[in-house]
């Protein structure tokens, strides 16, 4: 289930801190196997070993899906988007970071399938199974935050206490929504207050100077309606060493003879560029958007294993 970006609700809602990480869903057999699988499918349980043994251990026996967020950790205990980037690439034997996963909703348990149950039930639901956690061991690697309700929760005080604490902001939810797979609802709302975009990388521009021999900046665009790639700007800055080195390595066997984007990239950025089948997807932090809907001064944050080209939509202003 998905969430619209709008202005944080008041009433019958709960609200929730928005991590900055992998959405994922575990899915625990009653032998306590456990499938960890990307909103797209792909199955990450040799990706996030730390992550196979906690959910079964909890669970005691019981079969379980549990909808959450894979993050790494700083050492202020602050979920950190450029740890879990350099953990992708060096995996946790290479001196990755270790993961949490950040349960938010269970969507099945037992032999009761917890679809059409209110927001509100599924989230006491879980409060049930964060007190069967036993061990330090399993409780770093599982962990359970908490959801604001009632009277005394503000979302513009909690608002507040993420920009504080450097979060990536707010969701709201509906006490009494159901949970919707694979649907965008405004029964979740989302407030961030890094404004990111996901993007399709269509080219790149060869380097100069300390990057000579490497990228200088990524062409980047995102699908429209009617299904066409449209181009939505360059980012060239927020490049670490070693993301260079991975994305010139998955951008080489992608290359292609002619522009993907439906239309046209200014002549600065077309003349240098080098084209790629439109395959990998990225995020940016991005300022604002133009008046002709192009990213600016924005920022590379890594690239997004867990969406597909074809989620990547341009979103109406």
């Amino acid at each position: 289930m998905l969430a619209i970006d709008a202005e944080l609700p008041t009433g019958a809602w709960a609200y929730e801190y928005k991590w900055d990480g992998y959405r994922a869903c575990v899915r625990v057999a009653r032998d306590g196997t456990t499938r960890l699988t990307s909103r797209n499918g792909n199955d990450l349980t040799a990706t996030y070993p730390e992550l196979d043994d906690p959910p079964g251990r909890a669970l005691r026996g019981r079969a379980a899906v549990l909808d959450g967020e894979i993050v790494a950790l700083d050492e202020a205990g602050r979920p950190d988007f450029g740890l879990l980037q350099r953990r992708r690439r060096r995996g946790r034997e290479g001196g990755g970071s270790p993961v949490t996963y950040f349960v938010f909703d269970v969507l099945l348990l037992d032999r009761d399938t917890l679809l059409d149950e209110p927001y509100e039930r599924r989230r006491a639901v879980l409060e049930e199974l964060a007190a069967e956690v036993e061990g330090p061991d399993a409780a770093a690697r599982l962990a359970f935050p908490p959801s604001y309700s009632g009277p005394d929760a503000r979302p513009d005080e909690l608002l507040g206490v993420a920009q504080q604490h450097g979060l990536e902001g707010l969701m709201a939810k509906r006490l009494d929504s159901p949970y919707q797979p694979g649907r965008r609802s405004k029964l979740w709302i989302k407030k961030p207050l890094i404004r990111t975009q996901e993007a399709i990388i269509g080219g790149w521009q060869p380097g100069e100077g300390r990057r000579g021999g490497t990228l200088g900046s990524l062409l980047l665009g995102a699908f429209d309606e009617g299904g066409a790639l449209r181009y939505l700007g360059h980012v060239g800055t927020g490049f670490r060493a070693a993301a260079l080195g991975d994305l010139m390595a998955r951008l080489a066997p992608l290359t292609r003879p002619t522009s993907p984007f439906a239309d046209p990239v200014p002549r600065p950025h077309a003349r240098t560029a080098r084209w790629v089948e439109p395959r990998l997807v990225g995020e940016v932090a991005f300022r604002s958007w133009t008046r002709d809907r192009r990213l600016r001064q924005s920022s590379w944050r890594g690239l997004r294993p867990d969406k597909d080209p074809e989620e990547i939509v341009v979103e109406r202003p």
